[in-house]
C-alpha cells in the first residue's frame, strides 16, 4: 500500500463545518459580525483559547480563527492616555 494514497490531507473546502448549536436561540454563525457572542463549547484558559459552538476559536489576545481557516487579527481596544 502506498503511503501517499493512504494519507490524505483535507483541504479547507473538504472540511466539515461544526454542526450548528442545538440551543435556543441559536448562536450567531461564524461569518456574522457578532460571532463572538456564541456559547462556549470548550474553554482552555491555561492554553489561551476557547472554542465557540459556531466553530470559531477565540484566543486570549482577541485574535480569532474561523472554521474556514480565515485568521482575524487581534483587535484589542486602544486605550488613550492623556496627561493631567
Amino acid at each position: 500500500m502506498s503511503t501517499a494514497s493512504s494519507r490524505r490531507t483535507l483541504t479547507t473546502s473538504q472540511r466539515k463545518n461544526p454542526p450548528m448549536c442545538q440551543h435556543q436561540p441559536p448562536c450567531p454563525t461564524a461569518d456574522s459580525a457578532d460571532r463572538e457572542a456564541a456559547r462556549l463549547a470548550a474553554h482552555h484558559p491555561e492554553q489561551g483559547w476557547s472554542l465557540l459552538c459556531n466553530g470559531v476559536v477565540l484566543f486570549e489576545d482577541t485574535g480569532e480563527l474561523l472554521p474556514d481557516g480565515q485568521v482575524i487579527a487581534p483587535h484589542r481596544p486602544v486605550r488613550i492616555v492623556t496627561a493631567a
